[in-house]
């Protein structure tokens, strides 16, 4: 009995109040205190404890994946025939991985395969005019849709070039983080465009002025491509910009203009910032849900 009694006793008698050695957390457990104010933080003269501070090793490797949870980058650019835009596709291409897509290659394979579609569309660029919608927007559609495009992200480039095309695209849900627009005068444009050159043998691009060949033999196989004279281009540039207005009222909270008439490496820079920012905001969004 007597020990049954001293049993219970022990139950209804408070505990000695003691502290206990620090948490991992860097806390003094009062377990007797109330519970509001059981816990009392420790805060050291340097800040959080090195044994609380993750490994360095650790903190990198949360970061990459943050970025690998953020959604892939999509980017839109833009710009006058002769604007740089294909250099700097290129660039991007390189540092971010992203799948570069060109209505203008998709275009031009289907004019070099003979098909109705590109006969359909030769008939509006040799007049300096855009290709209607219908023979576009399937397409690039459907290369958006695949595999590595999604995985990846992507760079639309020279698409979309009107209202009703960037429409087609927001009713699919396909819209970019960030839309680049190069901006270059049209003085410069026109030289450009006027004295550009093609190589058929190695698919390279010359200019009489700014990138001549290498020698006489490259010299005369040259080609000018059938819409790169004065009277085009200048027909081209005053359909580009009626086009870019449209596309403003769809586009004005992610569209970005680069002044495309400075260095490759100037433009570049530029762009390289803006799309860095674009990455670090997506990171931040993924590491707050």
């Amino acid at each position: 009995m007597a020990s049954s009694m001293a049993a219970a006793a022990s139950y209804l008698s408070p505990p000695p109040v003691t502290a206990e050695r620090p948490t991992a957390r860097g806390c003094l457990h009062f377990p007797s205190a109330p519970a509001s104010s059981r816990f009392l933080r420790l805060h050291s003269a340097g800040g959080r404890s090195p044994a609380n501070r993750k490994p360095r090793y650790l903190r990198r490797a949360a970061k990459v994946v943050v970025a690998a949870m953020a959604d892939p980058l999509k980017v839109m650019i833009a710009g006058a025939p002769a604007s740089g835009k294909g250099t700097q596709c290129e660039l991007i291409k390189a540092k971010y991985g992203v799948v570069h897509i060109s209505a203008g290659d998709l275009l031009r394979a289907e004019i070099a395969a003979g098909t109705e579609n590109g006969k359909r569309a030769k008939e509006f660029m040799e007049k300096g005019q855009l290709v209607p919608d219908d023979i576009v927007v399937n397409m690039v559609k459907e290369r958006l849709l695949q595999p590595d495009a999604q995985e990846n992200g992507w760079l639309l480039d020279g698409y979309p070039r009107s209202y009703s095309q960037a429409m087609a695209l927001e009713t699919l849900g396909i819209r970019p983080d960030i839309f680049i627009l190069l901006d270059v005068p049209d003085e410069i444009l026109v030289e450009r465009v006027v004295g550009r050159r093609l190589d058929p043998v190695t698919g390279r691009i010359y200019h009489v002025k700014y990138s001549p060949p290498e020698n006489e033999e490259i010299a005369a196989r040259l080609t000018q491509r059938f819409d790169d004279t004065e009277e085009k281009v200048k027909l081209r540039l005053q359909t580009h910009y009626q086009n870019v207005e449209s596309l403003l009222s769809i586009y004005e909270d992610v569209i970005v203009k680069v002044k495309g008439d400075a260095t490759v490496e100037g433009v570049f820079a530029e762009i390289d910032k803006l799309l860095n920012s674009s990455v670090d905001k997506k990171e931040e969004m993924v590491a707050s849900a």
